[in-house]
């Protein structure tokens, strides 16, 4: 692969209507970046669970302010290759006239990275898939394919975030968000089909990264980049490059700012997080700079601050040595797991104590529980109304649906997809609202 080819400013849905322009503001890749941050799917993102419960007294992210700082993580990894490459190749912007908008496509992609991703942290995608394996939802294997059936029982955020970048829903033009090919396949992490993905031996196969209803989509976008195609059925691509910043600012960000909201939680003590993040700070000055904060907050602002700045300036430089065997597709580690020592023991530790100090926190644990009862409550009153929509109770239902989830085609697979569409798009309280009310434990207002 080569940056020739991986960069374009071709726009999905219109690309025979795309001319390049030099005299405007904003660049394309700006387009896509204030496209996805004015748009309705980012600005719920404001009321889903990143990790701990929403609402509370106490400030704590939820995928909303994750991925902003996800963004900004990602525009300086961005910005310092391509200082890097600008300092080796003066003139590099004649050769590559997009290269220059490198960390615009990183911070677009970031934005976008967790759209697809339902309610209740990670364990409504799970809850999906539950509902399909074990739940009402298993009766339908018979009426779909084999590869749409592993679309189902192995839900995956990162296709859904595809799905709804690409999709044309009704009423939306067939454009939808009619992003730029290159940041949309910027965020596809693992650009394989669902019958090839959970092979922890590549890490572009450990999950999956487009339905079957995206698929001749995504060839169209991989063949326009030139990617390279693993060889063999099922369709399976090696990653973008950029693909490989974008995930190292979303691991960079969760791993530091979980660690953040555990202390504002009181779940973690100050001097946990000390003898965590000092360490990656790599000041030998940060002690006494410490000793000049009255506030334990601040402090752990600080650390958290001048870690994550350790860890961009480590995957940065990681990526631009590296840059060859990516390019080749043969870097199959995610970059935060070949950063130097001591830093890679230190990210290593902070991820076995989130998981077992955080991650299994009373409060996470008991909303991952409701996401199952409340999504696949949701779900196995929706799909067989959507389904069946023989009786009037179905009828209503239905009626509930937004007619941009509403789909022309009549078979199984397409209008299943069509209520996850509306369900996954869920806030955390609208969701447990409407389980309340199609359940008759609340009833709605009148006002």
């Amino acid at each position: 692969m080569n940056w020739e080819t991986l960069l374009s400013a071709k726009r999905w849905g219109y690309e025979d209507k795309y001319i390049a322009s030099q005299v405007d503001a904003r660049s394309e890749f700006q387009r896509d970046y204030d496209r996805i941050i004015f748009s309705s799917p980012f600005r719920r993102l404001q009321n889903k669970t990143q990790v701990f419960p929403l609402p509370g007294s106490v400030f704590v992210h939820n995928r909303l302010t994750h991925s902003l700082e996800v963004a900004s993580v990602g525009k300086s990894l961005g910005r310092i290759y391509y200082n890097k490459l600008k300092e080796q190749e003066p003139e590099i912007d004649k050769r590559l006239p997009l290269i220059a908008d490198i960390d615009t496509i990183i911070s677009a992609a970031c934005l976008a990275h967790d759209l697809g991703n339902p309610a209740f942290g990670h364990s409504g995608e799970a809850a999906i898939s539950h509902y399909f394996i074990e739940g009402d939802g298993a009766q339908y294997q018979k009426s779909v394919t084999a590869e749409q059936w592993a679309d189902l029982i192995n839900f995956e955020g990162n296709a859904n975030a595809l799905r709804i970048l690409t999709h044309p829903y009704a009423g939306k033009g067939n454009g939808s968000f009619a992003l730029t090919y290159s940041t949309i396949a910027a965020i596809a992490k693992y650009p394989c089909a669902a019958i090839a993905g959970g092979d922890k031996a590549n890490i572009y196969t450990k999950k999956y990264g487009f339905f079957q209803s995206e698929q001749a989509g995504f060839e169209r976008i991989a063949a326009e980049l030139q990617m390279e195609q693993v060889q063999g059925s099922p369709l399976i691509y090696k990653r973008h490059p950029l693909v490989y910043l974008v995930e190292a600012a979303d691991d960079i960000c969760y791993n530091i700012i979980d660690l953040e909201d555990a202390h504002r939680l009181k779940i973690l003590s100050y001097q946990e997080i000390e003898d965590l993040l000092l360490p990656l700070c790599n000041d030998p000055k940060m002690r006494s700079r410490l000793d000049d904060i009255d506030d334990d907050d601040a402090k752990v602002g600080y650390l958290r601050a001048r870690s994550i700045n350790t860890l961009i300036q480590q995957c940065s430089t990681l990526f631009y040595n590296q840059q060859q065997t990516i390019l080749n597709g043969d870097f199959n580690k995610s970059l935060i797991e070949m950063i130097d020592e001591p830093f890679r023991s230190i990210m290593k530790n902070i991820e076995k104590l989130s998981i077992k100090r955080i991650y299994n926190y009373s409060s996470v644990v008991q909303i991952e529980v409701a996401g199952y009862k409340v999504m696949g409550g949701i779900l196995e009153e929706f799909i067989p109304a959507y389904l069946q929509n023989t009786s009037k109770y179905h009828k209503k239902l239905v009626e509930l649906m937004p007619k941009q989830f509403l789909t022309q085609n009549e078979d199984d697979y397409s209008k299943i997809q069509s209520v996850l569409d509306f369900v996954s798009g869920m806030t955390d309280l609208y969701a447990v609202e409407l389980f309340r009310k199609i359940k008759g434990i609340s009833f709605p207002s009148l006002s």
